[in-house]
């Protein structure tokens, strides 16, 4: 557990996605987050401090052994809530596999309570960082993400209960996997109506139902995510925006602080000092 004497810096560590799943420790003494919107869950565990954030037209604020679940797509920020800062973990989780691991006929649990001193959720997070930053184990990962689908699942309002057996879950599927698979290069529409069968429109409708995003937002993510492997790997920002396709350094720039909150330049300094 952080005390106030160790968090005189802001630092972010993170490990390699696996399986879907990525985690996350950080802490801040002000500032931390512009505002921004994943393409994944984030469920989180403060451990120390406050951390107050906006979130869906309110302020929000979580203090230690508290949880945060946010939804995929929703805008939120994040900020120091007391002079000495706050440190937290968070796991980011594919819509897609929390579809997965309820059934194929369920739409994505939302939870109304952002904020919640809830000691489930609180075990089963620092369960899956007990090895960090060592790789998780795929049956490690798979049990994680069953267990915390079930849990939001609990605690979803009246419309994760939604049934949906006439969506093309198939057909997603193969929309999903051909984005991941093919993240550094244009993509276009017609390339999905191709693989899928589906009209563009008919496959956005049901992408945004079943993965919480849209086609276009997740590629992007996918792109995201591989430029911040690189450069927490010390790879220079021009080099990973070119290895992960985009355009150029500015084009990643815009689509990282959106994402994220931050800027390439100050999370590669702060994935840095997680490492000196």
């Amino acid at each position: 557990m952080m005390s106030p004497a160790s968090m005189t810096e802001d630092f972010i560590a993170t490990d390699e996605p696996v399986h879907g799943l990525q985690r996350l420790v950080a802490r801040f003494g002000g500032h931390a987050y512009d505002p921004h919107r994943h393409e994944t869950y984030a469920v989180g565990h403060t451990l120390w401090g406050a951390q107050a954030f906006r979130y869906r037209g309110s302020d929000r604020i979580s203090v230690r052994d508290e949880c945060m679940v946010i939804h995929p797509d929703e805008v939120h920020d994040g900020h120091a809530g007391v002079p000495e800062g706050f440190s937290y973990r968070m796991l980011y989780i594919e819509p897609w596999l929390v579809c997965r691991a309820l059934g194929r006929d369920r739409l994505l649990p939302f939870v109304p309570e952002v904020v919640e001193r809830d000691a489930a959720l609180a075990a089963l997070i620092d369960d899956a960082f007990a090895d960090f930053p060592y790789p998780m184990e795929l049956l490690q990962a798979d049990a994680f993400i069953s267990d915390v689908a079930a849990h939001l699942a609990r605690r979803s309002d009246d419309a994760g209960l939604q049934r949906v057996a006439a969506l093309p879950v198939d057909e997603v599927a193969v929309a999903r996997s051909f984005l991941t698979e093919e993240f550094d290069r244009q993509v276009t529409s017609g390339d999905l109506e191709r693989i899928t069968g589906l009209d563009r429109f008919e496959l956005s409708r049901a992408f945004r139902r079943l993965i919480g995003t849209s086609p276009h937002r997740y590629l992007v993510g996918r792109r995201l995510a591989h430029a911040r492997s690189r450069m927490a790997a010390g790879e220079g920002l021009a080099e990973a925006a070119a290895a992960s396709g985009f355009a150029d350094q500015s084009h990643m720039t815009r689509h990282f602080r959106a994402r994220f909150g931050i800027t390439p330049g100050r999370f590669a300094t702060l994935a840095s000092a997680s490492q000196a």
